[in-house]
């Protein structure tokens, strides 16, 4: 006997249907069937036979009685069998089954209703009543009810993360979980509690014309907080949207008027939306992995990524504001930022300098995203200190962990430090097989100079024009951005300087294949007439202050030999360069066919923690051991470590060097056909999302065009998309994004930068 077959006959003798008809529907976690008898229509359900579901049912069937009291036509009444009873266990294909009958409500579904704000008006009035109604039933079965698919048990779903297969998708869920952590639940002693639908999505809302006429499927029921009502209803409406915001307010603006909402449930109601947009992910992920031909349960799971990745677009300051002007409540406003400038130089020196024109009051971040505390949202095309993306949920646990764990110093034993140790020297060659950990590129440059000066005996320098290696009086020592400045200290007696290998501005430019080979001769020559031998040459493998100019090839494969032969070591400053974002290599000097001595590295191995640490050979080590002990308070506690090796398994699980090959190139393909367009596109140039694009007034003289880079950059601030400028002349666009930027990300800003030079000429 068929299983359909088996069906007619239960219908039959259980309620004493002639000639019923049977279609099966979907579902997510049990069979419905649509049954019609006679010209009736009714809905059949079927469970698996378990103690719990029986009592879940019996609590729905009850709630569902209430409903029939006040409006029997917009929601599903129970049916009985004809002994009375309106659920049965039965056996259906052999095994022990829950049975029960629903009502039919007729309408079409919300899905397949063209959005109007009447329509989702109507919907928010409709939810209220129906909240109001939840309010005077008390059901012990659903207020005991703890489950995945309620909001208020979010931590249910924390296990079900690791079942999304797009990391994109997973880092996003867990950086809500833990902003759900971080703004709601403090809140949640303050949010009222009810009975709700909890499942008010686009496929289960009955509609007519402009107006939402039912709901169906309560199998969700929950007794969670109330604004959870409107979060879930919210989460599955405004998927597909160009304003998600604007179609939330008409629904909240109808709900506040049957149903006051609190200002303390708007507050977090931002968090609440994404919290079951993060739900249904693991929730159909889960499926996936379990019932891979079970399509129904993962149908919707595209569009609720898709309003997922829109959301992290939205400032959740503009989200909560919008969300009380709807409710008619007054939006808090803020600081201004002349205030705020003001309030700072109270205590802090205005040498501490501020960026763009206008300077943005910064409140929250993550990944490419900033945002400020008027609701403004920033695209983050300039920050490479949040490498892997800011406030990364992974190196936030990382640094949350430990913290509550231990944090002291190298003066005791901890297993983070080998660890992190172990996994850092990992990337490097052989020969490379030390390190010192301390907490700031500063601090890096300033021991690596050390180091290079008790394994050589010598104190003299070669540094890079236009270099910039730290903030300590030794680093501005070296670095020519910084000593060369008008207002600077000047080159001291121990520093030699030699030009920068530039294939676009320098004199041997004509020649891209032997430019590198040339300026290396140049050096070497200053080597050989130089006033005693150098203890180190250092140089970042990309100049960033210099303009973003990348050395010429060959420039240290020619150059690094002779620095040794004269009795030096070679010192790559990583700093900027490091962990992947140049997408062709992990480190720039890879670039270079050469291995140095010493690695300097900092800024992006702690994602905004402060950490730096030298890398360099035993034989270094070794010499530098035969002096003083070296002891820093902060260099490698176990905090950093934790943070530091966080980021690199983000890195490499993220695949985030390969993101930064694939963006970084189509970036700067980007960049080449805006340079067709434009003349004053001078040059185009760097490598991964480490990129520079030169202003110039005339290609042919090079001329830089200060005045118009700066204002690029001021403008697309403006438009909210971050860039900085650089080079000796302050005209070179520079973007260093976090990795996780996108193609997508990418076209914005150029689009941008072309839409600036279309409304300048």
């Amino acid at each position: 006997m068929s299983h359909l077959s088996e069906i007619k006959i239960l219908l039959q003798e259980g309620f004493g249907f002639l000639h019923p008809e049977i279609k099966k529907l979907n579902g997510y976690d049990n069979f419905n069937y649509l049954i019609e008898n006679e010209g009736e229509k009714f809905i059949f359900k079927t469970y698996s036979d378990d103690p719990d579901q029986l009592t879940l049912i019996l609590a729905e069937n009850e709630v569902l009685a209430h409903l029939q009291n006040s409006s029997h036509s917009a929601f599903p009444s129970p049916i009985p069998f004809c002994d009375g009873r309106f659920v049965k266990q039965l056996a259906v294909t052999g095994q022990p089954t829950i049975c029960r009958m629903l009502s039919y409500l007729e309408g079409d579904l919300l899905g397949d209703a063209t959005p109007s704000i009447s329509l989702y008006q109507s919907l928010g009035t409709f939810l209220a009543n129906m909240d109001l109604q939840f309010q005077s039933i008390t059901n012990h079965t659903i207020q005991a009810r703890e489950w995945a698919w309620d909001i208020k048990s979010l931590y249910l779903n924390k296990e079900l993360i690791q079942d999304i297969s797009d990391h994109k998708n997973q880092r996003l869920v867990e950086y809500y979980f833990q902003q759900f952590e971080e703004n709601v639940v403090p809140i949640l002693p303050k949010l009222r509690k009810n009975i709700i639908h909890n499942d008010a999505n686009e496929w289960n809302l009955l509609v007519s014309g402009d107006q939402v006429t039912g709901i169906i499927d309560f199998g969700d029921l929950a007794h969670s907080y109330l604004i959870n009502e409107l979060a879930v209803s919210i989460a599955y409406a405004c998927y597909g949207k160009e304003d998600p915001l604007e179609w939330a307010q008409e629904i909240i603006r109808a709900y506040h008027k049957v149903l006051p909402v609190l200002e303390v449930e708007l507050s977090v109601l931002y968090y609440l939306i994404v919290a079951r947009l993060c739900i249904s992910v693991c929730g159909s992920s889960h499926s996936r992995k379990l019932y891979p031909e079970n399509t129904y349960a993962f149908s919707s799971e595209e569009s609720i990524v898709g309003l997922m990745h829109q959301w992290i677009t939205i400032n959740p300051v503009e989200a909560e504001n919008r969300f009380r002007e709807a409710a008619g409540y007054s939006v808090v406003t803020p600081m201004s930022t002349d205030q705020m400038i003001q309030k700072r130089q109270e205590s802090i020196s205005p040498i501490v300098s501020l960026s763009y024109s206008q300077p943005i009051y910064m409140n929250r971040s993550a990944f490419q995203y900033m945002y400020d505390v008027y609701g403004n949202t920033y695209l983050d095309a300039y920050n490479n200190i949040p490498h892997v993306g800011h406030s990364h949920p992974k190196v936030v646990e990382a640094g949350q962990r430990q913290m509550a764990k231990l944090n002291t110093n190298t003066r005791y034993l901890y297993d983070p430090l080998g660890a992190y140790a172990e996994k850092l020297l990992s990337k490097f060659p052989p020969s490379l097989d030390k390190v010192y950990f301390v907490n700031s590129g500063s601090s890096a440059t300033d021991l690596a100079l050390r180091l290079a000066q008790a394994h050589t005996d010598n104190q003299q320098f070669m540094v890079m024009e236009h270099g910039y290696h730290g903030n300590t009086q030794n680093a501005i020592d070296i670095s020519d951005y910084k000593f060369s400045n008008e207002l600077g200290q000047g080159k001291k007696e121990h520093i030699l300087k030699t030009p920068i290998p530039d294939e676009y501005r320098g004199k041997y430019n004509f020649d891209y294949g032997t430019a590198g080979k040339l300026y290396a001769k140049e050096a070497i020559n200053q080597l050989r007439n130089a006033n005693g031998a150098i203890a180190a040459f250092i140089s970042e493998p990309i100049v960033g202050c210099g303009g973003q100019i990348p050395l010429a090839s060959g420039y240290l494969k020619e150059l690094y030999p002779e620095v040794r032969k004269q009795g030096g070591i070679c010192i790559s400053d990583e700093v900027q360069t490091g962990f992947g974002r140049l997408g062709d290599h992990f480190w720039g000097y890879e670039m270079q066919d050469v291995v140095p001595d010493i690695v300097i590295l900092g800024k992006p191995m702690g994602n905004g923690h402060p950490i730096g640490a030298v890398i360099t050979t035993t034989a270094i080590a070794e010499s530098f051991g035969k002096g003083v002990e070296f002891f820093s308070s902060f260099g490698g506690n176990p905090v950093s470590c934790s943070i530091g090796l966080s980021v690199l398994n983000v890195i490499e699980k993220e695949e985030l060097q390969k993101n930064a090959k694939e963006v970084g190139d189509y970036y700067q393909k980007l960049f080449k056909d805006l340079q067709n367009e434009h003349a004053c596109i001078g040059d185009v140039r760097g490598s991964g999302l480490f990129i520079g694009v030169e202003i110039v007034v005339d290609p042919i003289t090079k001329e830089p065009d200060v005045e118009l880079a700066n204002h690029i950059k001021n403008e697309l601030r403006n438009q909210h998309i971050l860039i900085g400028t650089d080079g000796p002349f302050d005209n070179v666009l520079k973007t260093k994004p976090p990795l996780c930027f996108t193609k997508e990300n990418a076209e914005t800003v150029v689009a941008r930068i072309g839409q600036v030079l279309k409304n300048t000429k």
